[in-house]
């Protein structure tokens, strides 16, 4: 939902109401819960083997996995695509749609088990948030939230890589070929700087595309943090190290994402 209050924020136009971006955030948010339900429905069994899902909800039995669940799920994605067309308009909601049907099929039911590119082509469906937000206010586009998008698709795999980093060994017993459970940790290290790095200078980009200083100024500290302890793991490709790359890369995205707001609202 952040991400797509950013898109929307940066894209060169007027505003629409603010009941059409309150709208468009319940529906981005629902969309984006329906696509988290289904990847939870769809890998209980996984679930049960790694200790990090283990407690989920339709692995304890806390939720039957069983029609009504998976109707629940739909509905909510139906209704969310429904209001964002009606409301807003029809290449927005198709965003919408598509982000959750990136994560929840592309990702969860035809990539996770079959390629550790995986999180990669899954990464798009932060970046169908970012282009949704943006055709709230220009279907058409721009560069600006078009960069944003690439960010977006850019920040994912090192941000879920650091995380696989840490479970590894879970991964691995459950045949999950995420990077870190099929490279060498020295080589999956050297691959997580190297999309960092990338992700850095992609996100630099938005302040010639119209942002200004206050976005800059995000996109670079939390950029340049996340780029230093990306390094560290390459120095020294540790399970600690990676725990605190993960978190490095939410408050890169944080600030980068805060920063897009507030640059608008202030320059």
């Amino acid at each position: 939902m952040i991400t797509g209050l950013a898109g929307l924020a940066i894209t060169p136009g007027p505003l629409p109401e603010i009941w059409k971006i309150f709208l468009f955030s319940i529906a981005i948010l629902m969309s984006s819960a329906s696509a988290g339900a289904f990847n939870q429905f769809v890998e209980r069994d996984l679930d049960a083997t790694m200790k990090r899902t283990r407690n989920r909800p339709f692995v304890t039995g806390r939720f039957q996995a069983d029609k009504y669940w998976l109707t629940v799920i739909g509905l909510m994605l139906l209704l969310s695509v429904m209001v964002t067309s009606l409301a807003i308009n029809s290449v927005a909601a198709l965003y919408v749609f598509l982000g959750a049907f990136t994560y929840g099929v592309v990702y969860t039911v035809w990539l996770k088990q079959r390629t550790w590119l995986n999180i990669v082509i899954g990464g798009l469906s932060g970046s169908f948030a970012v282009l949704g937000g943006a055709a709230v206010v220009d279907p058409s586009l721009s560069p600006a939230p078009i960069l944003l998008a690439i960010v977006l698709f850019l920040w994912t795999p090192p941000h879920f890589w650091s995380l696989a980093f840490v479970f590894a060994n879970d991964y691995k017993q459950a045949g999950v070929p995420m990077l870190p459970a099929v490279f060498k940790k020295p080589v999956a290290a050297k691959i997580i700087f190297a999309h960092t790095l990338a992700l850095l200078i992609v996100s630099i980009l938005p302040f010639f595309y119209g942002l200004g200083w206050i976005y800059l100024l995000g996109a670079l500290s939390g950029g340049l943090y996340f780029l230093k302890t990306s390094f560290d793991l390459v120095r020294q490709p540790s399970i600690e190290i990676a725990r605190i790359n993960f978190h490095a890369s939410l408050i890169q995205l944080t600030l980068l994402l805060c920063a897009s707001v507030l640059d608008v609202l202030f320059i």
